[in-house]
């Protein structure tokens, strides 16, 4: 869970929406499945089943094919502090790779603003047509 006021590394929140991708798809073909069952067996829907197929489609679904890539992640993410709807948190704190190479960035903290909470999802879907129009 990612606290509101601190925020998370840009890093972190990309694993998090990751996560979420997988876990929507998930829970979407878990409900797929079992509505074609309850279809063709004519009987109702268990949502017990469901959260048993949910959990058996996230162990196979593999973390790095699925959603975007950490490259695309860092555009989307430079996109949507452009047009401010994110803000460093004040909070900063080393990297591992400060240990080998002492000159490397440290993770920053971002958090969300007021504008990015106030942002339409159909803005949050496309942030480059939002800023560019």
């Amino acid at each position: 869970m990612i606290n509101p006021q601190v925020g998370a590394p840009q890093s972190d929140i990309c694993h998090h929406y990751k996560q979420a991708l997988r876990q929507v798809t998930a829970e979407d073909r878990a409900v797929r499945q079992e509505e074609k069952r309850a279809k063709r067996d004519k009987r109702s829907i268990n949502p017990e089943n469901i959260a048993a197929l949910t959990q058996k489609y996230l162990e196979r679904l593999p973390y790095k094919s699925w959603g975007c890539r950490y490259h695309s992640f860092v555009n989307y993410f430079a996109t949507i502090q452009k047009l401010g709807w994110v803000e460093p948190s004040g909070v900063v704190e080393p990297s591992t790779f400060q240990e080998h190479y002492p000159e490397g960035k440290p993770r920053i903290y971002f958090r969300l603003t007021e504008k990015g909470k106030s942002a339409s999802d159909e803005q949050w879907a496309d942030p480059r047509k939002a800023l560019y129009g």
